[in-house]
C-alpha cells in the first residue's frame, strides 16, 4: 500500500528539525543544561549532547544536516520505473502469488537495475517512498462464512453468559 504523502521526511519535516537544533545552540549560549534543553524542546538527553559536542567544535553551522544518511543509488528515473513494476503486481513480474517481499522486490531491482541491496536497504528504499508494510490475512480455505456466522450468533453469545 501506498500513502499519498511519501515516506521519509518532508521539507516542512526537516526545516522543523533544523530550528529546534538551531533553538538548541541559542540555550547553550546562554548556559542552559542538557536536560534543561531536552525537556524545553521535548527530545532526548542524548541527542542534546551530540549537539551540544557539535555546536562546541564547529558553532550553530556544525548542527546544520548533513541529508540523508546514505545515498540512494538508484536514479529518480529507475525509482520511478521500479514503482510502475511494483504497482502492476507480482505476478506480472513471474511471480504465481500476489504477495511482494522485500526479497522478491530485492531480486527485481536486481534483475531491472543491475544494482544489489541489503533486505534492510530495500526496506528503507520502500519506506522513503512511502511504501508500508502489509501482512496478508491467513484464512483457511476450508473456511464457511455462513457456519462462522451461525456460531457468533448462537454459540458466542450462549458461552458469553
Amino acid at each position: 500500500m501506498r500513502y499519498a504523502t511519501g515516506g521519509g521526511l518532508t521539507a516542512e519535516d526537516r526545516d522543523r528539525r533544523e530550528r529546534v537544533r538551531r533553538e538548541a545552540a541559542d540555550l547553550f549560549e546562554r548556559g542552559a543544561l542538557n536536560r534543561e534543553v531536552a525537556a524545553g524542546l521535548r527530545v532526548s538527553e542524548r541527542s542534546v549532547e551530540r549537539w551540544r559536542r557539535r555546536w562546541r567544535d564547529g558553532g550553530v553551522a556544525a548542527l546544520r544536516s548533513r541529508g540523508p544518511t546514505s545515498r540512494c543509488r538508484l536514479e529518480e528515473e529507475q525509482l520511478r520505473a521500479l514503482e510502475a513494476v511494483l504497482e502492476r503486481g507480482p505476478v506480472a513480474s513471474g511471480w504465481v502469488d500476489q504477495r511482494w517481499t522485500l526479497a522478491r522486490i530485492r531480486e527485481l531491482i536486481i534483475r531491472m537495475f543491475g544494482v544489489e541491496y541489503t533486505l534492510a536497504g530495500v526496506w528503507l528504499l520502500l519506506d522513503r517512498r512511502g511504501w508500508s508494510c502489509q501482512v496478508p490475512v491467513r484464512r483457511a480455505v476450508e473456511r464457511d462464512e455462513g457456519a462462522v456466522g451461525v456460531w457468533r450468533e448462537q454459540v458466542w453469545e450462549r458461552a458469553r453468559k
